[in-house]
């Protein structure tokens, strides 16, 4: 569901007024139908196995127990939908566990509100994560991948501030994220001998040690370890140009030091069409790579393109992982 508050409702709708057009196969959504009846037609079903059915005529919506109790400000962050937020969530999740549904596609959320009620998880990714560990002892760290603009690109640490990278970057998590990165290139991209770069944390990749030591002390002994054990990856390089040698062919995937180092050349190149996807998991989870849109869903000019990506890149993923594990 996302926030009802925010673009989710209508880009669902959205998603679903294009399903022919954008060839979509059927999902259903979460949450209150009545947040969707004002876009267009909407369906409750009781079961996933019900949305192929329904999805040609209207847009499936499994109905929370409770569903949005109030009414909703459509662009006022509030925590009273809190609950149903998160409710949300863990249905999605414990459907996909169950092999319910084949991906999990994520409505973007504001972490403000959530944080404002008690969530302690500093977002989906995170969440989401915790929730499968409870229930499946084989799910990893969550390594946070954005797919746009021609890219690929992992995340060595996520929603950590800039002053605390180093307390998050260590050689061993370094370690297990170029791991995940390399087997979900494998399993769910379907790249064989998948090439991995690695960013460096300091402007020109360090310089070799005159303008910080982290490539030559930490990032570059990791890597060489790696290559020992026949993963492609490659040294520190500069952030400045690597993600250009990536869109040459070089490389198929970068794996960036820092959320925005990593996320501002995707961004860059594809803001409506970039999609989140977390690695890692034994489930396959894609979001839209953009917020709330508190504004545009108060002015009802919300674009789906992000969410449609997301959808097809869920469906692309869940059947490679599918024919690997056959």
């Amino acid at each position: 569901m996302g926030d009802p508050a925010g673009c989710g409702p209508q880009i669902t709708a959205l998603a679903w007024q294009a399903r022919e057009a954008e060839r979509l196969s059927p999902f259903f959504v979460i949450g209150d139908p009545e947040l969707y009846r004002c876009f267009g037609p909407a369906e409750i079903i009781t079961a996933p196995n019900q949305a192929e059915t329904v999805f040609g005529r209207a847009l499936p919506v499994l109905a929370q127990t409770a569903g949005v109790r109030q009414t909703v400000n459509v662009g006022t962050p509030a925590g009273i939908y809190a609950s149903e937020i998160v409710e949300s969530i863990q249905t999605a999740t414990r459907l996909t566990l169950a092999g319910q549904a084949s991906a999990i596609v994520t409505n973007p959320i504001s972490k403000a509100v959530l944080y404002q009620q008690g969530f302690k998880f500093p977002g989906h990714t995170e969440f989401i994560a915790d929730l499968c560990k409870a229930t499946n002892s084989k799910a990893d760290r969550p390594v946070m991948m954005l797919v746009g603009g021609g890219l690929r690109v992992a995340l060595a640490t996520i929603h950590v501030p800039l002053m605390r990278v180093l307390d998050h970057l260590s050689a061993d998590a370094l370690r297990e994220t170029v791991r995940i990165t390399h087997h979900a290139l494998v399993q769910d991209f379907a790249l064989p001998s998948p090439r991995i770069a690695l960013t460096g944390l300091n402007p020109h990749a360090g310089e070799d040690g005159t303008i910080g030591t982290e490539e030559r002390d930490l990032i570059n002994p990791v890597a060489s370890e790696l290559r020992q054990d026949d993963i492609n990856v490659s040294d520190a390089r500069p952030a400045d140009t690597v993600f250009h040698e990536a869109l040459q062919g070089q490389f198929d995937a970068v794996i960036a030091m820092t959320h925005d180092q990593g996320l501002i050349p995707v961004k860059t190149l594809d803001i409506w069409g970039g999609v989140n996807t977390t690695l890692g998991l034994p489930i396959v989870r894609t979001s839209p790579d953009h917020g709330t849109a508190y504004d545009a869903a108060a002015a009802g000019t919300c674009r789906p393109d992000s969410l449609i990506a997301a959808l097809k890149l869920a469906e692309h993923l869940a059947v490679n992982r599918g024919a690997a594990n056959d």
